[in-house]
């Protein structure tokens, strides 16, 4: 029988795993409650039917049932626990447990009785404190064990860093270690947040100076004095009635809650972070925020008194008080935290849809269709351009898009049979409708959109072709003139400008682009292969037959000079080969 008493329960499956640790203020009410009514969530069902035992421990508070239930979730990870989002890629700031302490960045945490401050979401604010801290207090970054008995010694000699100002030579003994702490102590006070207590220290300390005719050392204090009031005036300042408070707010989807901290001290915001949870059970905003108060607290190492948040949560933490502020600083202090919160899940969403190829590709076609005012949605693109060089060897090219991607399976490439000499109108014509004459006929699927690469003349010549297939009206189709990028519609005269930068032109461009290089591609070999037949062709005693012979065995007329006669005569005969071994060898 369980007590009711605080405590967590675990729940085990069949083969002993832990599969879900829970905390209670009162064990009995909370674990009988999985057992004594139907849950509308699937997935709490599921965790019901797999629990074979059930174990607890009972603490002594209710902060206690919450930091071991953390604990333990991080360390068995049960499959139906909330799964909280590693952040061992945020930085944070060290300040290294040893004598003439370093000040550093990392992304690891270690239990070396170092201090630790962080996590920061910005890596530029960590590297302009670490720029501010060893510029003004003169730092050491080298690694040497700086123990009494080693400098003492002379074990180590001063580096480059002393010689350029850099470092202030405790290595040799150059300054005692009473005179390098007070640097470390204000280092700590700032990234705690008491800056204006360091200010302050500073300005009596340099006017201290001053009245007693220091000034070289005055003028040394009120540089760090000016780069702190610097620093402080980059904070955002809420209240300076505000001191030390946490705010926490929660911001959800159906899979995600996203928990935002502030940290204000003093009146300024010094600290904020953002943890994601995953969620995996009916959790409820409650027990999110509440899970998500005591890990961020766990990390940051926070013991402020005042935790603003912006509902009412049924557990207690020792020496803390929550708040829900209802107006004045405080609520807009909320209001600021909950929007930081929905900032971080829209960008959360924005980057999930830039991963997502489906999404986007969803995205691009909506928008190519809403630019172009179609009907469909244009998952199937043809593209047709036309090619000769001063009217010989006209060509057309057909491109496919699948998806906004070529196809290149499906690429068709014509050679204009019904048209005497360079007629660009009659040509486009002839191969749109010997294109989706061949579709209809072979039963295959229609384009959505058909982009025709030129203006008016040739959009009507394609759009001649599908009236006589009686495909006007089932097919968009439209014309893109190549100098000002103009998109020509049927029968209209006057063209519509899309933006430059849209991704709608951006296809078009690279459909024709596609079709163009395909073309001239297929242009420019049918043209070499016919110089190389009409060279062949002018050897008098050779007729297609050996002419067929030899480029399929030598590849190239450049190759058939090349051979000697006895190779030309294996492969066309004795007579043949010596004619046009003669003819290249004159």
């Amino acid at each position: 029988m369980l007590p009711n008493q605080p405590g967590i329960y675990q729940y085990f499956d069949d083969i002993g795993k832990i599969i879900y640790i829970g905390k209670a203020k009162d064990l009995r009410k909370r674990v009988s409650s999985y057992f004594s009514k139907s849950h509308d969530h699937r997935k709490t069902s599921l965790l019901v039917r797999n629990i074979a035992d059930i174990k607890h421990m009972i603490v002594q508070s209710e902060q206690d049932a919450l930091l071991l239930e953390n604990n333990l979730i991080k360390k068995y990870q049960p499959r139906y626990n909330i799964q909280l989002k590693d952040d061992k890629s945020f930085p944070w700031i060290c300040i290294k447990n040893e004598p003439f302490p370093r000040v550093v960045k990392t992304r690891e945490l270690e239990k070396d009785g170092s201090k630790y401050y962080g996590p920061y979401t910005s890596i530029y604010t960590v590297r302009t404190l670490l720029e501010l801290f060893k510029s003004e207090y003169k730092l050491r970054t080298c690694n040497y064990n700086l123990t009494k008995e080693n400098i003492k010694n002379g074990k180590f000699k001063v580096c480059l860093e002393y010689h350029i100002g850099n470092c202030l030579g405790p290595c040799e003994g150059l300054i005692s270690e009473e005179k390098y702490n007070e640097g470390i102590g204000d280092i700590n006070n700032i990234l705690k947040g008491n800056i204006s207590g360091v200010i302050k220290h500073l300005k009596e300390l340099m006017v201290g100076l001053a009245d007693s005719l220091n000034f070289e050392e005055a003028a040394k204090i009120k540089e760090k004095y000016d780069s702190l009031n610097r620093y402080q005036s980059r904070s955002t300042i809420v209240s300076p009635n505000i001191t030390d408070v946490d705010v926490f707010t929660i911001e959800e989807d159906d899979k995600w809650a996203f928990i935002n901290y502030l940290k204000v001290i003093k009146g300024a915001i010094i600290q904020t972070f953002t943890l994601e949870i995953k969620k995996v059970l009916d959790e409820t905003s409650e027990e999110l925020l509440l899970a998500g108060i005591v890990e961020i607290r766990q990390k940051i190492f926070s013991n402020s008194r005042e935790i603003l948040v912006p509902l009412k949560l049924d557990f207690k933490l020792d020496n803390v008080f929550f708040r829900i502020p209802q107006r004045g600083e405080k609520k807009e202090l909320l209001e600021l935290s909950q929007r930081n919160a929905k900032y971080f899940r829209l960008e959360k969403d924005k980057h999930a849809v830039l991963k997502n190829p489906n999404i986007r590709l969803e995205q691009l076609l909506g928008t190519i269709k809403k630019d172009l005012q179609l009907e469909e949605t244009p998952f199937h693109i043809e593209c047709f351009d036309n090619s000769n060089l001063q009217g010989t060897n006209p060509v057309a090219a057909c491109v496919v898009f699948k998806n906004a991607k070529p196809n290149v399976k499906e690429y068709r490439h014509y050679n204009i049979k019904s048209v005497e000499g360079p007629n660009d109108f009659a040509s486009m014509e002839e191969v749109v409708f010997r294109r989706y004459k061949r579709l209809i006929d072979e039963n295959k699927s229609l384009p959505q959109l058909i982009v025709i690469d030129g203006g008016k003349g040739q959009l009507t010549s394609a759009v001649k072709a599908l009236d006589s297939l009686e495909l006007r009206g089932k097919i968009s189709v439209i014309g893109i003139a190549k100098r000002l990028e103009e998109i020509y519609f049927p029968d209209d005269s006057v063209p519509i400008y899309i933006n430059k930068n849209s991704q709608t032109l951006k296809i078009i461009q690279q459909l024709r682009d596609e079709a163009h290089r395909f073309g001239i591609t297929f242009h420019r070999n049918k043209r070499s292969k016919e110089f190389i037949t009409s060279e062949l062709k002018s050897i008098e005693g050779v007729g297609d037959i050996t002419m067929q012979k030899l480029l399929k065995e030598f590849k190239s007329v450049k190759k058939i000079k090349e051979q000697p006669l006895t190779v030309l005569e294996k492969s066309v005969g004795k007579s043949k080969a010596k004619i046009v071994f003669d003819y290249f060898n004159k």
